[in-house]
């Protein structure tokens, strides 16, 4: 016997709201479908600067950012993933510029499409609605960071980096392939200014425990519990840290735990005197 057909009800018959042209050049992610993961000891056909004064800084941020003001960026996302904590900070910190750094090309292209589209849906600064920045103080680059973060930034450059829900890599041979590990935090320290703060953030609880280690191994870096940050100010960077991702939205939704871990960049220590 066939099933019989469900009557239609007002819901069914109604003529969706007609999507405004702001709405119809936001991107749509199954555009970009791409795989989870990737392997950042693969040749990727990147194309980097030799140098950070090479970067082009102004290919990224229109005449009017902050960029204007002789800012470069100081937020750096590595494995940005879509871009849910750049599109969250980016209106909270205006006179900020931030980067996001995916290695996936298909992904990459979203969170660049998602971005030019932003900034024409809040150009509009007497539109009420307009977000403060309009967008303009964020962009993404598709890079390697594993080989390639101080090709993009000088010295002491950032205050913030940020790993959120990076690639756990279960198997043990494969545990070098970690975006924390003892050579890259030398590079993390080289680019993050004393008194900067890296964010951590996974549902892995041995790589939550991993990264804990070699951070509090690393003699530049010194851990900073949550209550801290939102004394001094930072509960928004907490908060987006937590819920703006993909991941995290995924992890909440399936009553999974996070485990938050954050470290500041202390100031270099002091040569060894010689021994006359």
């Amino acid at each position: 016997m066939g099933k019989r057909k469900r009557p239609a009800s007002n819901d069914d018959t109604a003529t969706p709201p007609p999507m405004s042209n702001q709405d119809e050049l936001m991107p749509r992610k199954k555009h970009y479908r791409q795989r989870a993961h990737a392997n950042p000891f693969s040749d990727h056909n990147l194309d980097y600067p030799a140098t950070p004064n090479e970067v082009g800084w102004e290919s990224h941020y229109p005449e009017d950012s902050p960029l204007a003001d002789g800012k470069k960026p100081e937020f750096a996302d590595v494995g940005c993933g879509f871009g849910g904590l750049l599109i969250t900070l980016a209106p909270l910190f205006p006179s900020t510029l931030m980067l996001g750094m995916e290695i996936r090309v298909q992904v990459s292209q979203y969170v660049e499409d998602r971005i030019q589209a932003l900034r024409v849906k809040h150009a509009d600064k007497t539109n009420p609605a307009t977000l403060p920045g309009g967008y303009k103080n964020v962009s993404v680059v598709r890079a390697n960071a594993m080989k390639f973060l101080p090709n993009f930034f000088s010295k002491h450059q950032l205050s913030k980096l940020f790993f959120l829900f990076p690639d756990p890599h279960f198997k043990a041979r494969k545990h070098k392939q970690r975006i924390i590990s003892p050579t890259l935090l030398a590079e993390y320290a080289y680019v993050l200014r004393p008194g900067g703060i890296v964010y951590t953030i996974t549902d892995v609880k041995d790589l939550h425990e991993w990264m804990v280690k070699h951070f509090m191994e690393f003699p530049l870096f010194e851990p900073v519990d949550e209550e801290t940050l939102i004394q001094e100010g930072h509960r928004n960077i907490i908060q987006a840290v937590r819920t703006s991702t993909e991941e995290g939205k995924k992890v909440e939704r399936n009553k999974g735990d996070k485990y938050l871990a954050c470290f500041r960049r202390i100031e270099d220590l002091p040569w060894p005197e010689e021994e006359l």
